[in-house]
């Protein structure tokens, strides 16, 4: 079964690239509705899905454009947070060109996300189902959708800077698993990067308070890390946001390696351009079970560090 907010939730924060101010509101929507983002500060209010063919390709974070060139960006962290709560429609009200940051990671979304609650809708739920692997890659980066039974996702990076170095972790992405292990690992970054993005005119909200900084082997921010491998959890939460774009709870194994936001949009394309590859299955009462947030309660926030 379907479902959306029982009632509207309101973020107010400061865009990662920007630097400016934006409220994101999310409203309750109708059944077969959908994510999708509203910009509210526009004439007419323009509407952009949040779908994978709307995605512009971007190392840096997932931006949405629309066929008269308005954008919505950094919608990564909110989409996870939706995905990993089990929300499968809303209309987000968004009164800039960027989804705020918050403090880097997607616990803020999620709080207020399992604080509104979730309404169920009479309509049947499906979700897409890997039939064979596919697989896309760009240099050392790569990225595969496995047929499996439920979302798992296995990510690995390989940093030269010590405090993150190589990691790698896996998990099954059923029953709150997004809530208690990824949703509060924040975005990360290396200090000669912030000073190179804010030469060009990228990162001007960023600070050590809405991300990881390091330098070398030294964290930068107070307080340092939640997790010792939040990088690599980072890297996770923000691949299921980017599955989510594909507009319905996937079934597969997603393996990334040193995979970025470009890779994971490039493997949707892969997958939707071979018919042979997925299908659409009824999601019973056995298959919902395996779902990402299906069951999540404030228990599982609590457990957030």
């Amino acid at each position: 079964m379907q479902t959306t907010l029982k009632t509207k939730v309101v973020f107010d924060g400061t865009g990662l690239h920007s630097g400016m101010p934006v409220r994101v509101v999310l409203h309750p929507a109708a059944a077969n509705a959908g994510i999708s983002f509203r910009r509210v500060d526009l004439s007419g209010m323009p509407v952009l899905a949040a779908r994978w063919d709307q995605v512009v390709v971007s190392p840096l974070n997932t931006r949405l454009i629309n066929a008269d060139g308005v954008t919505v960006s950094t919608i990564e962290h909110l989409m996870a947070a939706l995905a990993g709560c089990g929300v499968h429609n809303v209309m987000v009200d968004i009164d800039g060109p960027e989804v705020p940051i918050l403090d880097g990671s997607a616990a803020a979304f999620v709080r207020g996300i399992v604080q509104a609650g979730l309404r169920p809708l009479l309509a049947p739920l499906h979700a897409i189902e890997v039939l064979k692997d596919v697989e896309v890659s760009d240099g050392a980066a790569r990225a595969r959708l496995s047929p499996a039974t439920s979302l798992q996702i296995d990510f690995s990076i390989n940093f030269v800077d010590a405090a993150i170095g190589q990691q790698q972790k896996t998990l099954n992405m059923a029953n709150g698993a997004f809530v208690r292990e990824l949703c509060d690992s924040r975005t990360f970054c290396r200090s000669a990067d912030v000073d190179m993005m804010r030469a060009n005119g990228l990162a001007l909200g960023g600070t050590v308070e809405n991300a990881v900084v390091v330098d070398g082997d030294q964290v930068l921010t107070p307080g340092g890390l939640r997790h010792a491998d939040e990088a690599v959890r980072h890297k996770m939460l923000d691949a299921l946001g980017d599955l989510y774009t594909a507009g319905a709870p996937i079934l597969a194994r997603y393996t990334g390696q040193r995979a970025g936001h470009a890779i994971t949009n490039r493997l949707l394309h892969a997958l939707f351009d071979q018919p042979d590859a997925w299908r659409w299955v009824n999601c019973d009462a056995k298959v919902a079970a395996r779902l990402p947030g299906v069951g999540v309660s404030m228990a599982d926030l609590h457990a957030v560090a």
